[in-house]
């Protein structure tokens, strides 16, 4: 099992440690009601260090990018982040990801930790086609970096005491290099996984001690909180974010999955895998979609709890499901028939043997006030 250099910090602060995508990372340390609402109300601090970080570079990058990313990234300028995905070449999903461009011919590609092997597999498979060599064009640097997500409101408050360079009004999705914790080069990014507002940093993993140390010191005014694997997926949920293997996977297209803001067929973007499969399923329309729900009925949504028509035909699955910690009702997200769909659809959850009304709604579910 591997571990991350924060594994010291997390067992100190009393988490409880478990296995994710092969690392032990911490799932919750005071508890993760506690942690979410820390989160959106102060900050707190993610050790997302078990993703992957995979570069690829040299004159075919961007080509190559084009080809194997739903997304089109020539849009892309220096500096700017493009979230998208790996179609499978079976009509499904590999990995979303996040495609930073640092020039025009160098770009990071931040992948989930779960699938890191097989987004290289995925990517070292197409390389040849565009001259570019695995190790050296493409590069896997994930056992070499650490990073840590600085989340919620106070987030940015807390980083700039750090920084040397001003970052309060980074726009979202954009990044830059600086000097953070005295660490130079570091890469500070504004995507977020949760909602709350913050950032996340990347440096090497003999600086993350110095960057732990450094931000817990800079937070000690808002009260800045270590939290685990359980608020981030808690925080996600809230605002409608995908989650791989829940809600999205080899078996789910990005059309059904809402997807298709991240699905270019311009002229541009140009070839890519499964084009011509996804462009004649948004032309015939997908036969089930993913949709956001709240519950009406009390009662907690989960994984693979089955959603029903009145009549009780089964229409779909739950994919991710929770109690909202602000909200204080159960949400979550499930595919469906298409003509369950549409918004404010009456769908029933089928928990413990009873169905349970609920209404499709579009996430967000939980809005800052």
């Amino acid at each position: 099992m591997k571990q991350t250099v924060f594994t010291r910090f997390h067992e100190e602060l009393g988490a409880k440690m478990v296995p994710f995508a092969g690392f032990l990372m911490p799932v919750e340390y005071q508890g993760i009601n506690a942690e979410h609402i820390q989160v959106r109300t102060s900050a707190g601090v993610f050790d997302v260090s078990h993703m992957g970080e995979i570069w690829v570079k040299g004159p075919n990058a961007l080509p190559f990018i084009q080809y194997v990313t739903s997304n089109d990234a020539s849009l892309l300028q220096d500096g700017k982040v493009q979230y998208t995905c790996f179609p499978n070449g079976r009509g499904g999903i590999v990995d979303d990801l996040l495609v930073y461009r640092v020039d025009e011919q160098t770009y990071l590609l931040v992948v989930n930790a779960a699938n890191t092997a097989k987004d290289w597999e995925h990517l070292c498979s197409h390389a040849p086609r565009f001259g570019i060599t695995p190790g050296k064009e493409l590069y896997d640097a994930s056992s070499e970096i650490c990073q840590l997500a600085v989340q919620g409101p106070n987030a940015m408050k807390i980083v700039q005491k750090i920084c040397d360079a001003p970052v309060m009004d980074m726009e979202y999705y954009t990044f830059r290099k600086c000097t953070v914790a005295g660490i130079p080069q570091a890469i500070l990014s504004i995507t977020g996984y949760t909602g709350a507002g913050g950032c996340e940093i990347y440096v090497a993993n003999r600086d993350g001690e110095q960057l732990w140390k450094a931000l817990f010191e800079a937070g000690k005014e808002f009260g800045l909180m270590a939290a685990g694997l359980g608020a981030r997926d808690t925080l996600r949920l809230e605002m409608g974010f995908c989650l791989y293997g829940n809600d999205i996977d080899d078996t789910t297209s990005p059309l059904e999955a809402g997807l298709g803001w991240i699905t270019k067929f311009t002229e541009a973007k140009g070839d890519f895998i499964d084009r011509a499969f996804l462009q004649e399923q948004k032309s015939r329309g997908v036969s089930r979609k993913l949709v956001g729900f709240k519950m009406i009925d009390k009662g907690i949504p989960r994984h693979e709890y089955s959603v029903c028509a009145a009549d009780g035909k089964e229409i779909g699955r739950v994919t991710s499901g929770t109690m909202s910690p602000m909200l204080k009702i159960g949400i979550g997200m499930a595919y469906v028939e298409t003509a369950y769909a549409g918004l404010e659809t009456e769908l029933y959850i089928k928990i413990r043997d009873r169905l349970l009304k609920a209404e499709v709604v579009r996430p967000p579910f939980y809005k800052k006030q």
